[in-house]
């Protein structure tokens, strides 16, 4: 790939990347039984593909902070048997409101820039 063509993929990606991250991180946290620690958070990521963090596990700190701040997660720092106390986040009932209504957005916008890509409009 030239030069050229990575940077703008670099820079949709990143775009891309800013909106989506939030709601995965909800969707994650919202699926999960237990309350969950970023390194848990990030590993669950990952399970589902390159495309949410890229590697980029230092990008949803500040996004779980920025959740946090929004009051849509909440959380609670518990000492570790392995290492330092660990930050455990959970969805709020604002939180599970706001993923359902980032959802139904999210697949609207899916299903139209799908079918622009498909060539049916």
């Amino acid at each position: 790939m030239d030069e050229e063509l990575a940077g703008a993929l670099k820079k949709f990606q990143k775009e891309l990347s800013a909106g989506t991250v939030s709601l995965a991180l909800l969707s994650v946290l919202g699926r999960s039984r237990q309350p969950m620690y970023g390194y848990q958070i990030a590993k669950r990521l990952e399970e589902a593909g390159e495309g949410v963090l890229a590697g980029k596990q230092s990008a949803l700190y500040p996004v779980l902070r920025n959740l946090e701040a929004a009051a849509l997660l909440a959380s609670e720092v518990e000492p570790s048997v392995s290492g330092p106390p660990r930050r455990y986040y959970r969805v709020t009932k604002l939180g599970r409101e706001v993923l359902r209504a980032w959802t139904a957005a999210w697949c609207a916008t899916r299903d139209s820039v799908d079918r622009i890509l498909e060539g049916e409009l």
